[in-house]
């Protein structure tokens, strides 16, 4: 049961779902079958990509779970003791309905006291990094996925819901068509990674003028972009440093270096600098992105920078980065960090309320994030905690009957 239920909207904008086994293979193509396949290895069930397994989450059935918020104190507090992790994470649970279906999901929101949520896919992520060599192929996967989410979980539930399917925008046409298509299908939030997009010749960011025609349709549709934490592909340059070719992978043993480095975010600093610097924010000021589940403790120190470097260019800028990011961009602070000071950098009507729930490292009670926005005014810690994603995906500020 929640600790408490607030006489306000409450919104989630970083809610998961658990994929079942289908979920990337339901709606592939027939020439690509078998580029996804799930196999026995000592007893335990594996995903493998091209005949490739990979261990990048070492459960993609999903049949057992991590209980939901076991990590929440680790995160908070540390680990003085130096526990193992595994120590720290406890015994999984059987998957729950909630965890499966969108309507079970919806029962489970009324307990938790949530009105609205994001509901992102967990296994997704794994999918454009192993197949990024081959864009025709990662465009149908992702496909498949999309239309999977429809059955399962649709882009609009009861009015609550609100799932989140994915492009991948190295193969510009398809990423139009995959954009239309998700239109017609009524989605509010689309998924992209932090990541430069894959295409024939090689990866270049998404944020250049090539690119226009795809952000020029997001803007007038007026849809949410999404960029979530995801396997990015910079494990390639921890690999250099550590001096291995291990893949990302969600839960392992990680080295000093590994987790030093992961926590600084590069990737989606990366992709908010080139959003900015190379103009999309500029050519389309209307664009809304939802930068989630990527930490927050970076923005100050990228936004000096940015500032700094604008300082010794100003003309080749049409305005200054940091009041660019301002405008576009919406910030959900890990549930560890002190919000306040981003509050206060960004304005309350950029900061945005998630859980990561039911993943291990969210919160368990979702709705006890109010306490963290304490001495805050009552007007922002509504916005906060649910009317500013309600503004952005365009509901009206009333409470679901």
């Amino acid at each position: 049961m929640p600790s408490r239920i607030l006489d306000f909207p409450v919104f989630d904008a970083d809610n998961h779902l658990y994929e079942t086994p289908e979920a990337l293979t339901r709606y592939l193509p027939d020439h690509q079958r078998g580029a996804i396949d799930y196999i026995d290895v000592h007893g335990r069930t594996k995903i493998a990509v091209r005949g490739q397994i990979t261990d990048y989450i070492p459960n993609p059935t999903f049949e057992r779970v991590g209980q939901p918020g076991a990590l929440e104190d680790y995160f908070r507090n540390g680990n003085p003791e130096g526990r193992p992790y595994r120590e720290l994470l406890g015994r999984g649970i059987d998957c729950p309905a909630a965890f499966r279906t969108a309507e079970d999901r919806v029962k489970l929101m009324d307990e938790q006291g949530i009105d609205y949520a994001i509901m992102l896919p967990t296994l997704a992520s794994l999918v454009e990094e192993r197949t990024k060599d081959d864009p025709d192929l990662t465009a149908d996967i992702v496909h498949a996925l999309n239309r999977w989410m429809l059955d399962e979980w649709p882009f609009q539930f009861e009015g609550r819901i609100f799932s989140v399917p994915i492009i991948t925008p190295g193969l510009l046409e398809r990423a139009l068509d995959e954009l239309d298509w998700l239109l017609e299908q009524d989605a509010k939030v689309i998924l992209m990674r932090p990541a430069p997009a894959w295409g024939y010749k090689g990866p270049r960011s998404f944020a250049l003028p090539e690119f226009d025609p795809f952000w020029e349709r997001v803007q007038d549709s007026g849809i949410v972009v999404v960029l979530h934490a995801s396997d990015s592909g910079y494990t390639r340059y921890i690999n250099e440093w550590d001096g291995n070719q291990r893949e990302m992978q969600a839960f392992s043993k990680v080295s000093l270096f590994l987790s030093s480095v992961h926590g600084q975010h590069r990737d989606v600093q990366d992709a908010v600098t080139s959003l900015i610097t190379h103009g999309t924010c500029w050519r389309y000021p209307d664009l809304k992105i939802a930068l989630i589940e990527n930490g927050a403790g970076w923005v100050p120190g990228l936004l000096h920078h940015l500032d700094h470097v604008y300082e010794q260019m100003p003309q080749q800028y049409e305005m200054l980065p940091s009041e660019t990011f301002k405008r576009n961009f919406f910030m959900h602070p890990f549930h560890e960090e002190d919000p306040r000071g981003l509050v206060e950098l960004l304005g309350a009507d950029h900061v945005i309320f998630g859980s990561d729930f039911p993943h291990v490292e969210g919160l368990a009670d979702p709705i006890s994030y109010v306490d963290d926005l304490a001495g805050l005014a009552e007007e922002d810690v509504h916005r906060i905690m649910g009317g500013n994603m309600m503004r952005l995906i365009g509901i009206e500020e009333t409470v679901p009957a």
